[in-house]
């Protein structure tokens, strides 16, 4: 019979060692156990107000909290029912039809009505408000002026209340890329009373937007928002589609740094990151392809001239410098090939288009433009900045192109990294002189990249203006048929990338990880991804 006294003894000694040897659960183990999606987002973000977005890491987030008439489809971009379950467009292309969901619901369980998408329509196109993307809404008859502030009444503008379920919308002329425009973050709705409650229809910045006070009608809703820290949502009961959504709660983490954000997915804190160190890329290549991912996205990385400010005024100048750069070797050195040299504006797959020949790698040509414009070899130009955002690419891209301009021109750049916010500021107020910036496609169509530097565009950061560009992006918009409409289009690009504000250099591709336990995470050419279609499985 054993003793009771060694019994014990053995009990505890197995209890420690059991203790000692068992790893503790990692937050990716019981973000899986709990449903709570762990996310990479890179920056802090700059507001949750959906007129006020800008930055596609901030869109990512707003998808959560809201839901337009129409949302993304993650594998083609294409437009999917969303607070609209169905719509109908008229013969002429003039007038659509939104037939909203009966249940669509608000966070505080408030019903989703036509009323609040024509408040909303109002609020961001209200000029006070000062949205620099309210454009997205200008194809609506009137919308243009009223933004301008030329109209005064909002009843002017095409968008009408039927009913509670029903919103008709009243264009200027037919808008083939229409539904595209209104799934993205300009089009959704904000809750009235809420809005009201913290401030006036136009007023900026107000505490509507904090956790505790933000009523939103996506499936999720705000919990927490720790600056630089995290920003948690929760699913909310009230969405329409609560039922099926699998995630509890989604927690996104602004890691500036992609290196250390690797380091957060190794140690087991992320389930996806935001990106992936282009230096990491074979690696996982190479030891753990199931968790790279590496995925096409219609975007570009461009130099953005400021076109205000000598020499840059000059378009020889800048024509020089943007021929002179060597776009294989960047995409190459820099991105360990997982982007593509970029020589237009307009990627390619872009829903059907095809673009110009665009800028070439030319040096002698770029050595001779110089020269021509009374600059051989770099002499009498200054030193100019070149601006980047504070990420591991940006800088790298920045130094390539530095060591090559000196190299082929004897032009000299100093580089200058900033946080996102600053990064963003300098441009719009045009105190950059060079600029490294990247624009990813709000919707499936090459409009969304030729229309950001019309001369009265909100993101035209490069102070061009060319009356001819918009006569054509304007004879465009009232090209019906679609062949004809690219073949303007092309025309715009040529003048464009001729005029040189900018200089394309790398296309766009998303280069992140992601862990073999989450679902249904599809390579968006969008790069937005609705959570309530992700399942985590063990």
């Amino acid at each position: 019979m054993p003793s009771p006294l060694r019994t014990a003894l053995g009990l505890v000694s197995c209890t420690f060692i059991f203790t000692a040897c068992t790893q503790r659960e990692t937050p990716v183990e019981e973000g899986i156990r709990t449903k709570t999606l762990l996310v990479g987002n890179q920056n802090e973000p700059a507001s949750l107000d959906p007129a006020l977005i800008e930055a596609a890491t901030d869109m990512n987030i707003s998808v959560a909290l809201y839901e337009g008439l129409i949302c993304y489809d993650e594998k083609t971009g294409g437009p999917v029912p969303g607070v609209a379950e169905r719509w109908d467009i008229s013969a002429d292309g003039l007038t659509y039809t939104f037939h909203l969901r009966a249940n669509a619901k608000w966070s505080n369980g408030d019903r989703v009505t036509a009323a609040d998408f024509a408040y909303s329509f109002q609020r961001i196109l209200s000029p006070a408000l000062g949205s620099v993307y309210a454009y997205m809404l200008w194809p609506i008859k009137n919308a243009e002026a009223f933004n301008s502030g030329k109209l005064k009444t909002f009843s002017d503008v095409g968008v009408t209340v039927v009913n509670d379920t029903t919103l008709r919308v009243t264009l200027t002329r037919p808008t083939p890329y229409l539904l595209g425009l209104a799934a993205h973050a300009t089009w959704l709705p904000v809750h009235r009373t809420t809005i009201e409650k913290y401030g006036k229809i136009d007023e900026r910045g107000t505490a509507w937007t904090r956790p505790g006070n933000l009523v939103g009608n996506g499936a999720f809703t705000l919990t927490e928002w720790k600056p630089n820290a995290r920003l948690i949502v929760a699913k909310t009961p009230h969405y329409w589609g609560a039922a099926t959504n699998q995630i509890e709660r989604v927690i996104f983490y602004p890691t500036e740094k992609s290196d250390v954000e690797e380091l957060n997915f190794r140690a087991g804190q992320l389930h996806v990151s935001y990106s992936l160190p282009p230096s990491k890329i074979d690696r996982y290549r190479q030891q753990s392809p199931d968790r790279l991912r590496l995925d096409p996205l219609l975007g570009v990385t461009y130099l953005n001239f400021n076109t205000t400010k000598p020499p840059l005024n000059h378009p020889s100048v800048r024509r020089a410098l943007a021929l002179a750069l060597e776009r294989p070797a960047i995409a190459q050195r820099v991105f360990s090939g997982a982007r593509a040299p970029a020589h237009t504006l307009v990627p390619p797959n872009c829903n059907g288009y095809t673009g110009p020949a665009g800028q070439p790698d030319d040096f002698a040509a770029a050595r001779t433009l110089l020269s021509a414009a009374g600059f051989p070899g770099g002499q009498g130009l200054p030193t100019m900045s070149l601006q980047v955002l504070n990420d591991d690419k940006l800088p790298r891209t920045a130094e390539a192109i530095q060591a090559m301009w000196l190299r082929e021109l004897g032009v000299k750049v100093t580089i200058e990294p900033f946080e996102q916010k600053t990064w963003i500021q300098n441009q719009q107020t045009l105190t950059h002189t060079i600029a490294l910036m990247g624009w990813t496609a709000d919707f499936p169509d090459p409009i969304t990249f030729l229309d950001v530097f019309k001369s009265d565009g909100g993101n035209n950061w490069t102070g061009w203006k060319s009356k001819d560009y918009d006569a054509l992006l304007a004879q465009a918009s009232g090209t019906a048929d679609p062949a004809a409409r690219f073949a303007v289009l092309q025309k715009a690009e040529t003048l464009l990338l001729a005029q040189a504000p900018i200089a394309p250099l790398i296309f766009g591709a998303s280069t992140y990880t992601i862990h073999p336990a989450v679902k249904n995470w599809e390579p968006a050419p969008l790069g937005i991804h609705r959570y309530q279609l992700i399942r985590l499985e063990k």
